[in-house]
């Protein structure tokens, strides 16, 4: 009878044999299977330690297995199979009709990054292109005084942030708004969040399978990646008060960026990946 670690080596070699790609939630193999181990054993996947030398019966062997070959054979991301993901030790629900939820805005969120160009005035706050809903979430979580509207252009997609809404208990805080970019949103708000789409054409045909496998919508950015983000630029200082900031995440696009807005004073703020993913511009700043 294999043990729980015994499972996830064997796992990790084979997801790692058969190339799968990874960055929904693991940047390798071993987590990978370590998250797929333990979840389909309903174990917490925070408590490898403790279980690493559980035996597994066959029985659940047999269905570790066959998770483990879906995964490979579909190429979707691990969050799709289990039908979780987390950010900041927050979980929620995802499955295909959004985008699996990994935005390093979280990151900014939880450890006070924002904070500076926030004032006792903020109140209302938009996230733009919100998705599962997860940072409209962790916004709502972050800071306890504010109302927070949630917009997408996704119909499918706001279905899923309503499960999340709802899970957490913040229906009375959030609104989910169906919305082409800022056209359908109110305002003014005081804080403005964006993870939008901003993959650039020649990236978008170079990417590994379980990328293609979440909506397009979500990453196509047009041919520089910058085609959204020229709307939401333009379109910002109308939906934002005298003293309102807009934090955007834009990836590995920083030289595409620079190159559509050359005159745009940015604060780049620092992540786990860098200080190349996610800016903050004021509202003086866009006008």
């Amino acid at each position: 009878m294999s043990t729980v670690r015994e499972l996830i080596e064997s796992g990790a070699a084979r997801l790692d044999a058969a190339g799968v790609a990874f960055g929904h939630g693991t940047d390798n193999a071993f987590d990978e299977a370590v998250w797929l181990v333990l979840w389909r054993l309903g174990l917490p996947l925070d408590e490898l330690d403790e279980v690493a030398g559980r035996p597994v019966s066959p029985a659940d062997a047999a269905r570790i297995e066959a998770l483990l070959a879906e995964r490979i054979a579909s190429r979707k991301p691990a969050a799709y199979l289990t039908r979780e993901a987390w950010l900041q030790g927050v979980p929620f629900y995802v499955d295909e009709r959004a985008i699996v939820p990994r935005s390093f805005i979280a990151e900014l969120l939880a450890d006070g990054s924002i904070d500076p160009w926030l004032d006792a005035d903020t109140r209302r706050v938009l996230d733009l292109c919100t998705g599962n809903g997860s940072l409209a979430v962790l916004a709502a979580l972050t800071y306890p005084e504010i109302e927070i509207d949630a917009a997408d252009l996704s119909r499918e997609a706001l279905e899923v942030a309503a499960i999340n809404v709802t899970r957490h208990q913040l229906d009375a805080r959030i609104r989910l708004v169906e919305s082409d970019g800022l056209a359908q949103v109110p305002g003014p708000y005081d804080l403005i969040l964006c993870n939008p789409p901003y993959v650039n054409a020649r990236s978008m045909q170079a990417l590994p399978a379980e990328y293609c496998a979440e909506p397009a919508l979500a990453l196509a950015g047009g041919a520089d990646g910058m085609d959204f983000i020229r709307r939401l630029l333009a379109e910002a200082p109308a939906h934002m008060t005298e003293s309102a900031v807009l934090v955007l995440e834009i990836g590995n696009e920083r030289p595409h960026f620079e190159a559509a807005f050359p005159q745009l004073e940015a604060v780049w703020l620092a992540t786990s990946a860098g200080d190349d993913q996610v800016l903050l511009v004021t509202r003086e700043s866009l006008t």
